[in-house]
């Protein structure tokens, strides 16, 4: 698409400009009459120009999502405020879907899961408990909800609350109490902890270098987890028939 630019808009003001001087010479005032001001004649063939470029523009398309800079990975992200700053960097990660939202509270994620149905990815990752009390009946409900068929993958939380401690403690024994191969915890307080120039003054919301973290650790976490279930696939002892 043409751009209007600095020199396309000199070169009009300057035809503007010659025509106006055309205008007043073959035109002199007569007698007694005010001669006016120098005014422009807009063409039309230029302002039908103008017109097509405008609509050039306002049909261009909204920017899109970013291409994943690495393939697919059959994946959900659900989470708070922490992983909306990660959003962008998660979809270059590979995540198909990032549900991410400001304020949400944990009760929220069991109906996040089953509204996404039978569609729902493979790989679940659960970011929630930043905004408070995070109870293992939810827990339970959102992967009981997720169903056997599908892997979920619990962060931990890095939030200067109350809560936090106590939290973090449900999260891990929340997945205990499912298979290891259906439920992973994925420790971003760790991660975090030890990496403080990742967040804001807050202590919680991610910089530009933890929002790339947080998407680089969820990312090598299904990495990691699918590695391990080739290698124990492959560990399977082999009965002669």
């Amino acid at each position: 698409m043409r751009k209007l630019d600095a020199s396309f808009s000199i070169n009009v003001r300057r035809g503007w400009d010659d025509r106006a001087v055309r205008q007043c010479r073959e035109e002199p005032a007569g007698k007694g009459s005010r001669r006016s001001p120098m005014r422009p004649r807009i063409t039309r063939g230029f302002t039908a120009a103008v017109v097509g470029l405008l609509a050039v523009a306002l049909a261009a398309p909204a920017l899109a999502a970013p291409k994943p800079d690495v393939p697919k990975l059959n994946g959900i992200a659900i989470g708070d405020s922490v992983m909306l700053g990660a959003k962008y960097e998660l979809q270059r990660r590979g995540f198909d879907v990032v549900d991410a939202a400001e304020s949400r509270q944990a009760a929220a994620g069991p109906g996040l899961v089953r509204k996404r149905g039978a569609k729902a990815p493979y790989n679940v990752v659960v970011h929630l408990g930043s905004n408070g009390t995070y109870t293992k009946a939810m827990c339970r409900e959102l992967v009981e909800t997720a169903g056997p068929s599908r892997r979920i993958f619990l962060v931990t939380l890095k939030v200067p609350r109350s809560y936090e401690a106590a939290n973090n403690r449900m999260i891990r024994s929340c997945a205990a109490s499912f298979s290891p191969d259906r439920v992973k915890v994925v420790d971003w307080n760790w991660a975090a902890s030890r990496n403080p120039g990742w967040l804001y003054a807050d202590g919680i919301h991610l910089r530009p270098e933890g929002a790339r973290a947080f998407a680089r650790i969820m990312r090598n976490a299904i990495n990691k987890a699918d590695e391990t279930e080739q290698f124990a696939s492959l560990e399977r002892p082999f009965r002669p028939l």
